[in-house]
């Protein structure tokens, strides 16, 4: 199980990312933006109303929307989707299910997903 503790420790292991001030959401720099890789599911719980965050679940950027469906696919209780995120390469992670080592490799591929190639390899030749 991870929480959302896990999920800060992890993203800001990653070169170049940022908390955003306001969310709980995580980008790393592009250039002269940055981009997002994990945020708070915001659920809309009135019609009526503004999204809330939900604290149990994480979006998290995917490659492409192949990506999402082999998620969604491989574990429906794990990883879903709603209408707001059709068509954008994303998946909402249910915190409870996914184990630290799993939610490790699912931040790390999203971060990969937005960062700029020659800090993709500036990461990965430390790795080595």
């Amino acid at each position: 199980m991870a929480t959302q503790a896990d999920v800060q420790r992890i993203a800001l292991a990653f070169p170049q990312t940022r908390r955003d001030e306001h969310d709980f959401a995580f980008a790393v720099r592009n250039g002269k933006k940055y981009k997002g890789f994990a945020w708070v599911w915001k659920e809309r719980v009135d019609p009526k109303k503004a999204r809330v965050p939900n604290p149990a679940v994480l979006a998290v950027r995917v490659a492409n929307l192949d990506a999402k469906e082999i998620l969604l696919m491989a574990d429906a209780h794990k990883f879903f989707t709603e209408p707001h995120y059709d068509g954008f390469p994303a998946v909402l992670v249910r915190l409870k299910e996914i184990s630290r080592t799993e939610l490790r490799a699912l931040l790390q591929e999203a971060w990969a997903a937005q960062a700029p190639r020659a800090l993709l390899a500036q990461y990965a030749q430390s790795k080595a």
